[in-house]
C-alpha cells in the first residue's frame, strides 16, 4: 500500500516539497546546534526546558486523543467513526514520532538518548514515559495499518488485532498521565505540583486532538474528495466542546485554589503568566490570547447552529488548537522555571535556530502524516462503498 504515497497531483507534490524544504532547514540548524551546543537556544541555567520539551508535551496530548475515536467505535460500535478511526490512529503515529524527535533535539549530545535504555531506572518517570510512548507507537502502527489493509480487501480485520486495539485504549490514557507525572513529580517546582496536572493534560488532549482531526477532515473533504460524514464530524465537535468546557473548569479550579489559599510561591507563577512580574511579561499577551480563544471557541461549539456551520466549526477548532498550543506549547513548561525557587526572574524566548529546528520536527511529522493519509485516501477510494465494521472485528474473518 505504501507505493500509493508516491503518486499524487501537483498540490500534493508541492505540499511534500514544502515540507521537505522546512525539514532540511531544520536539519541544517540542528547540525549547527550539535556543533555549537545548546547555547544556540534560548535556554539557560535557570530555564533548562524550553520550546522543544513544550512541543513534546503538547504532542503527547495530540497522540493520546486517538482514544476519542477508538473507544466509541470499537467498544460501543459507534459506526459514524468507522471512516475516520484509522485517521486518528495515524495521527497518533505521527505525533509520537514528533515527540521522540523533540526529545532527541533537546539533548545536547544526541547519543545520550541511549542512556535512558542502557542505564534504565525503574524509579525514573522518564524511563516509563519513553516505554509507554514507544509501545503506543507500535500499537497504532500495527492496528491502523492492519485495519486499513483489510478495508482494501473488503474483509474484516483478523481476530488477533482485537486485543491490541483494546490495549491501545488504556495505553492512550497512560502516555499523557505519565507525561504529567514528569512535571507533577518535581516537588521543587510549585507551579507543576498539583494533583490536577494529569486531569488537565487529558482534558486538553481530548479537546485539541479531535479539533485538529476535524480540521484535517475538512481539508480532506475539500482537497482530497474524502467525506468523513456530517454525523462523525458533529460527534467529534461535541467531544471537543465537552472536553474544552472541562479543561476551562479545571483552570478555574486551579486559580481558585492558588489565590484563595494565598500560598505566595504558587501565586507568583500565575502572576507571571497573566500579569507579569517587575516588568517581565513575555508570556502575558500569549496567555490572554489563549484564554480569549478558548472561551470564544466554547461559545461557538456549544451552540448547535454555529457548530453545524462548517466555516464557524473550522474557525472554532483552529481556535481550540491554537489556545492549547499556547497553553502547553509555550506557557506550561517555561512558567515552571519562572520565577525560580529563589524568586529570581529569568525570562526565556526561543532563538531563531531553535524555532527552525522545531519547525523542522513539525515538518517531519507532517511528512509522515501526509504519506499515511495519502495511502488512506487512496485505499478508501479503492474500497468504494465497502464500510469497515466494528462488528466484523468482533466476529473475525
Amino acid at each position: 500500500m505504501l507505493e500509493k504515497a508516491l503518486t499524487g497531483g501537483p498540490g500534493y507534490r508541492a505540499w511534500m516539497a514544502f515540507l521537505l524544504a522546512v525539514f532540511a532547514t531544520g536539519l541544517f540548524f540542528y547540525l549547527r546546534q550539535l556543533e555549537l551546543g545548546l547555547g544556540v537556544t534560548g535556554m539557560s541555567r535557570d530555564v533548562s526546558w524550553g520550546l522543544y520539551i513544550a512541543q513534546f508535551t503538547f504532542l503527547v496530548g495530540i497522540a493520546a486523543s486517538a482514544v476519542m475515536l477508538v473507544l466509541p467505535y470499537y467498544l460501543h460500535d459507534y459506526q459514524a467513526f468507522g471512516k475516520i478511526t484509522v485517521l486518528g490512529e495515524f495521527l497518533a503515529v505521527a505525533s509520537v514520532i514528533m515527540c521522540g524527535l523533540f526529545i532527541f533535539v533537546n539533548l545536547g549530545q544526541s547519543p545520550r538518548v541511549l542512556f535512558v535504555i542502557l542505564h534504565a531506572q525503574p524509579k525514573s518517570v522518564l524511563f516509563w514515559d519513553m516505554f509507554v510512548l514507544n509501545v503506543y507507537l507500535v500499537l497504532n502502527i500495527i492496528t491502523g495499518w492492519t485495519v486499513l489493509g483489510c478495508d482494501r480487501k473488503g474483509v474484516p480485520p483478523p481476530r488477533w488485532v482485537r486485543p491490541l486495539i483494546y490495549l491501545s485504549i488504556p495505553w492512550a490514557i497512560s502516555i499523557h498521565t505519565m507525561t504529567a507525572f514528569i512535571y507533577a513529580g518535581l516537588p521543587g517546582r510549585s507551579f507543576w505540583l498539583t494533583a490536577l496536572m494529569a486531569p488537565r493534560f487529558l482534558a486538553a488532549a481530548f479537546a485539541s486532538g479531535p479539533a485538529l482531526l476535524i480540521l484535517i477532515c475538512l481539508v480532506l473533504k475539500k482537497w482530497a474528495d474524502f467525506d468523513a460524514g456530517e454525523k462523525a464530524i458533529q460527534a467529534l465537535a461535541r467531544i471537543v466542546a465537552y472536553a474544552l468546557a472541562v479543561s476551562i473548569f479545571f483552570v478555574l479550579v486551579e486559580l481558585f485554589t492558588v489565590f484563595y489559599s494565598g500560598i505566595p510561591e504558587h501565586q507568583e507563577h500565575f502572576r507571571y503568566l497573566y500579569a507579569g512580574i517587575d516588568g517581565h511579561g513575555n508570556l502575558v499577551p500569549w496567555m490572554w490570547m489563549s484564554a480569549v480563544l478558548a472561551v470564544g471557541a466554547l461559545a461557538a461549539l456549544i451552540h448547535p447552529r454555529a457548530r453545524k456551520n462548517e466555516r464557524v466549526l473550522a474557525a472554532a477548532c483552529a481556535a481550540v488548537f491554537a489556545a492549547f498550543w499556547i497553553e502547553k506549547g509555550l506557557g506550561l513548561v517555561v512558567t515552571g522555571f519562572v520565577p525560580s525557587p529563589l524568586g529570581s526572574v529569568t525570562e526565556y524566548a526561543p532563538t531563531g535556530p531553535e524555532i527552525a529546528v522545531a519547525l523542522g520536527v513539525w515538518a517531519a511529522g507532517f511528512l509522515v502524516l501526509s504519506v499515511l493519509y495519502r495511502v488512506f485516501v487512496a485505499v478508501r477510494r479503492e474500497a468504494g462503498s465497502v464500510e469497515p465494521s466494528a462488528e466484523g472485528l468482533r466476529n473475525g474473518p
